[in-house]
């Protein structure tokens, strides 16, 4: 018994001395700052959901230097006071402190009331300076190599269609609800095409310019001076409820006739509705011939007008002798080769739905998406709906070209 007693003399020792130094298993003092940190940013947004200015204001630090910044402190809660929020929250990834200064990375989570079943998701860097005990925010930034937001470049101002939600800055409101009208005359045409098994709305952004677009993108502007408009999915390829934008390059745009921009529009709205089946088993052949398939679908166009850069070349004797691969779809690439890879997808797209039938083409787009992966996913489709193999389907895709075009 008394050799146990010290024994347990010992134990006890060894436990005080720690609870001593874990301040008897309280939080550590970075702990408690991270907390505190974590804090002000969840009163930071539920001011941004309660359109609380003043509360808003109450976290930024009274010092702040905003030269130069895209926005901060009052400019970038009133950029975004029109958005229609139904989430809005941060989540401290780490705490950076040096005295009363301090760096942090957080991720902005938010979500547009009635269009985003999911939350967009924004990596963000903070910079927070400590004043009479409290953590106030300093700058709110996209973190390196993050997105910007379309409030970062200024006052968003917001049009409503029929299915369809267009945010713009530094856009008159009467071409907001341009684009608005062809949202909403697109998202009927998906649907006609697609099914209804999509959520049957849009957001489209509209901002600036080119390079507004590329700053949406995280992106340079050049790769995109002759893109019309891009589609991105927050929660892309996943199956879950995407949050999509279809942002427009303005400069772009604007140089379209009518059918274009109808066309372009339903292209990218075409991408909405497919996100949950597009995945990385899926060429950009299919996807993006696809869109301009459900795009040109009823416009009574030709394959010699939809496909002019494929129609030269077939004219000329050089018809290709395989489908487009990803890489031919670079924006960044020569502008020919990008067209007749587009074309080449169109074409294909348009000759299942001609040999095969429309619900087989929808069918075909699902079987390879529901592969998962690239490795078999088109050969495995083409078998299972199609009855054929990719060396048959080249084939007669090249047959195709030679009958439609030149």
């Amino acid at each position: 018994m008394a050799g146990r007693g010290r024994v347990s003399g010992v134990v006890a020792g060894c436990v005080l001395l720690l609870a001593g130094l874990v301040g008897c298993g309280g939080a550590s003092a970075q702990d408690t700052q991270t907390a505190a940190v974590q804090q002000v940013l969840d009163r930071r947004a539920t001011a941004v959901l309660d359109g609380d200015r003043s509360a808003f204001l109450a976290t930024e630090a009274r010092t702040a230097d905003t030269t130069g910044r895209l926005a901060a402190g009052a400019a970038e809660f009133d950029n975004l006071r029109a958005l229609p929020l139904a989430a809005w929250s941060y989540r401290l990834t780490a705490l950076h402190r040096t005295g009363d200064g301090a760096t942090a990375d957080a991720e902005l989570r938010y979500r547009v009331k009635g269009y985003d079943r999911a939350p967009v998701t924004a990596a963000r860097a903070l910079r927070l300076t400590r004043a009479g005990g409290r953590w106030y925010v300093s700058s709110d930034e996209p973190a390196e190599r993050a997105n910007q937001q379309l409030w970062e470049q200024g006052a968003v101002e917001v049009v409503r269609g029929a299915h369809s939600l267009v945010l713009g800055v530094g856009q008159p409101g009467t071409l907001l609800r341009t684009y608005a009208h062809l949202a909403d005359r697109a998202v009927p045409a998906v649907t006609r095409a697609w099914g209804s098994g999509w959520p049957g709305h849009v957001v489209v952004l509209v901002p600036r310019s080119v390079e507004g677009m590329a700053g949406l993108l995280g992106a340079s502007a050049s790769g995109y001076r002759g893109i019309a408009a891009v589609t991105t999915g927050e929660a892309g390829g996943t199956g879950q409820a995407p949050a999509d934008r279809i942002i427009v390059n303005p400069d772009a745009y604007g140089l379209l006739g009518d059918l274009g921009k109808q066309v372009v529009l339903t292209h990218e709205t075409t991408h909405v509705a497919t996100r949950a089946h597009t995945t990385p088993a899926t060429p950009l052949w299919l996807s993006e011939g696809y869109a301009d398939w459900v795009g040109y679908r009823g416009s009574g166009r030709t394959p010699r007008q939809v496909a002019p850069e494929l129609d030269r070349s077939v004219a000329l004797g050089r018809v290709p002798a395989a489908l487009p691969e990803d890489g031919d779809f670079a924006f960044a690439g020569e502008a020919e080769k990008l067209a007749q890879a587009y074309e080449g997808g169109w074409m294909a797209c348009r000759m299942i739905a001609d040999r095969w039938g429309e619900a087989r083409l929808n069918d075909f787009y699902r079987a390879v998406g529901d592969h998962r992966k690239r490795a078999g996913a088109v050969e495995g489709a083409m078998q299972k709906v199609l009855g054929t193999t990719p060396e048959k389907f080249t084939q007669q895709w090249r047959a195709y070209l030679k009958e439609q075009l030149g």
